[in-house]
This record gives structure tokens, sequence and C-alpha cells, in this order.
């Protein structure tokens, strides 16, 4: 049986009919011609189903990756480039556009490179298209670094003081790398495991007990006398069959080794285009910069001497530490440094929403389809004939705006059965 019972699909089909000419290539102030899409509610007074609006973290960087949308609406997007340029102070988007890649991938420019993209998209989103997002969004979440995009398009922090933010954050990181080099030598990096989802819990367990303390949030105190050579946590718990470890790269092996020998399944290890080991204890001093930079007052003009956190803000957006809201400006402070060290728990989020808050609809925005795969594992994949009824879908290019608008137009009628 159809989990959904739709009373207004057949008036839906009607107005994507109707909506058809808007859909059409129109001329437009731009330099080409774009496709001008407009969202309609199906029905005033209907309930839409739930939507949560979804941003990337690292690893998704590409070069080049602005350059679609560079093409596509100048006029827009060029202002913007040249605000992310003047916000971390040097052409941040030459080195998105021309790498090299090694270069691109550097935490101190991929961090503010993929914030920047995202956000990039979003106000390409809300200026061409009306996309506004606390019209059309019930929740904001971002995976690790993504949850600095999620927190200015949800409202609680301004662009620029969010993008400076990261850069500071990113600086931290890497610097804390650098000292651990430098101090106890070795390598430092993260690590998907993949597993069949049932070994999934004894795989955690056997984690827990070879590096002898648990990590889950909790990382400040329960790894705080171990030298960094032997720190090695889960740093993400992504989905119902990956996590990702990060630390020194032989201890990883090590225990991945030791995982094959004595857990009696034989987990797939992936190295990750990551050169710290985030979300473990060697970032702990980027936790005192962030601190202190959320204590102070917005960069932002005309907010001069105002908290940089805007509290409340528009739309409710998901910790990657708690997998909940934030439920307080103090909260969303502590949590928001907290969380350069401390497990992305990023499949608790997705379940939440999808379990205890009905979220039907998920639209990732930024670089890349790991958000939209790893959500898609969970609630289903991306189309409005899912089968819970909604969709998961992703604007990575700007070939993407118009199948995921009408996709939201489509299932904008969508209810849930009682």
């Amino acid at each position: 049986m159809n989990p959904f019972r739709s009373p207004c699909r057949a008036l839906a089909k009607h107005v994507s009919r109707r909506s058809s000419a808007v859909l059409a290539p129109a001329a437009s102030s731009q330099q080409q011609p774009v496709l001008q899409v407009q969202l309609r509610y199906a029905s005033a007074g209907t309930a839409r189903p739930k939507t949560a609006i979804f941003f990337p973290g690292q690893g998704v960087q590409k070069v080049g990756m602005l350059t679609p949308w560079i093409e596509a609406f100048p006029v827009t997007a060029m202002p913007i480039i040249q605000e992310i340029d003047d916000t971390v102070g040097y052409k941040l988007s030459s080195i998105i556009q021309e790498g090299p890649g090694k270069v691109l991938t550097l935490t101190p420019n991929a961090q503010p490179a993929i914030m920047a993209t995202s956000i990039l998209i979003l106000r390409i989103l809300e200026k061409e298209f009306g996309f506004k997002t606390s019209e059309r969004a019930d929740f904001m979440l971002g995976h690790s670094l993504g949850e600095f995009a999620a927190l200015v398009s949800s409202g609680y922090l301004e662009f620029e003081d969010s993008l400076f933010l990261v850069q500071k954050r990113a600086e931290a990181m890497a610097a804390a790398t650098r000292r651990a080099e430098e101090e106890y030598g070795g390598e430092y990096g993260m690590v998907a495991i993949v597993s069949e989802p049932e070994y999934m819990p004894s795989l955690i367990n056997a984690i827990h007990e070879f590096v002898g303390y648990s990590s889950l949030g909790t990382k400040s105190e329960s790894a705080e006398d171990w030298p960094p050579i032997d720190q090695v946590l889960i740093a993400n718990i992504n989905s119902k069959n990956q996590i990702v470890l990060s630390g020194n790269i032989e201890r990883i092996k090590t225990l991945v080794a030791h995982v094959r020998q004595f857990s009696g399944h034989d987990p797939r290890a992936v190295r990750l285009k990551s050169d710290s080991p985030f979300h473990s204890p060697l970032m702990k001093p980027a936790v005192t910069v962030m601190q202190s930079l959320l204590a102070g007052t917005s960069r932002v003009k005309g907010r001069d001497g105002e908290d940089i956190v805007t509290w409340p803000g528009k739309v409710p957006c998901i910790s990657n530490v708690t997998a909940r809201p934030f439920e307080s400006k103090a909260e969303l402070k502590d949590l928001l440094a907290r969380g350069c060290l401390e497990t992305v728990r990023w499949w608790d989020s997705i379940r939440y929403l999808d379990q205890e808050q009905k979220v039907r609809r998920w639209v990732g925005i930024g670089p890349g389809y790991v958000g939209r795969n790893l959500v898609g594992k969970e609630v289903g994949m991306r189309g409005k004939d899912t089968i819970k009824g909604g969709g998961v879908w992703a604007i990575t290019d700007p070939s993407e705006i118009e199948e995921v608008l009408r996709g939201l137009e489509e299932t904008e009628c969508l209810v849930d059965e009682e």
C-alpha cells in the first residue's frame, strides 16, 4: 500500500502542466539564457511534507567547481565570488578554478572553498528562482564542515562571519596536525570503514576495545592523556554501513588488521582525501580557537558590536554533536566549537529527522554527491517515486535545478497516512 495519501495529487499534476511554460528556457539579464523555474504551491492551506536541506563536508572539493555557476549566472555569481575573496583575504576563487588539486585539497583552502561554493549555489537559487529556505525547509543540517553553511541558510550566522570562522577553523586544524607531526612524527589522516550493517555494532565495539576508550561525545575528556601518535577515534558515523576513523595512519592500519583478524569479517578500508585527522583529540587546539571567535561580535557591516550568532534563527538546524536541533545560543556556540573534535553523528541525524520528525523530502546543496548518497542509503533514493513518497535530490550543477524544483512542486501535497 502506498504510505501516502494525496488528495491533491491530481491538482499537482494540473499545476505541473500549467507550469510547463515557465520551465522553458527564457532570456534573462545574464550573458546566457538560463532555465526559469518558479515554485508553485499546489493547493493553498495544504500542509506540505517536511523538508530538510543539507550541505556537504570536506572531500567534495574539485578544481573548477565554480565554472558552471559562473557561466550560467555570471551577474549573480561574480559579486559573491568577490565577497568570498575579500573575506578570506586572498584569491581563493583562483585556487578553486585553477588549482592545482593538491593546493585546493589543503585544509585551509578546501574548507572555505566548499563552504563558499555551497552558499554561492544557495544564493543563486534565492535570487534567480525565488527559493526561500525559511519557506521551503523545516530543518537544516550539514555534514561536519557543512554545518557552517547550514547555519547560514537557517539564519544563525551571516555568510561573511561563517566563512571567516571556517577559514580560522581550517588554519587551526592544519596547525594542530603540523605540531603533531613535528613532535611525534608519523602520518595523520582519515580512513572510511565500510561493512555490512549487521556487523557495524560489533565493529564499533571492537574499535573502542582496541583503542581503550570510547569516542562518542566525550573526546575532550576520554583521550586527554593519550599521546597523538596513539589517538585513533571514530570521526564520523555516516550510515548504517560506514564509519570513518581519524588519527595516525599506521595506528589505523593496525586497528583494521586487528578487526579483520578477530571480528570474523573483512571490512573495506578507504583512505580519504584529507591531510588532517579531523574530529580526533588532535584537533583540540581548534576548539579553543573557535570558542574565542564565537565569543566575539559580527564582522558584518551594520552589525558592528552585535553577537556573532543570531538567536533564534529562521529554521531549526541540527547539531553534528547531538544529532538534534540547537536549543540555545550558548549551546550552539559550545557544540559548534566542540564539533572540531567530536564524532559527527550523521546517521543519527538522518534517522532522527526521518523517523521522529517524519521528514520526507531532502535537498542537498553544494559540490559533490556524497551527502545525497548517504541520505539515500537511509531513506530511499532520489525522485518522487521513492518508497517513502518524497525524494532525495542534490543541486551540484545548474542543469539539476529544474529536476529538483519540479520534484518539490510535484510532491508538495504528499501527506503521511495516520
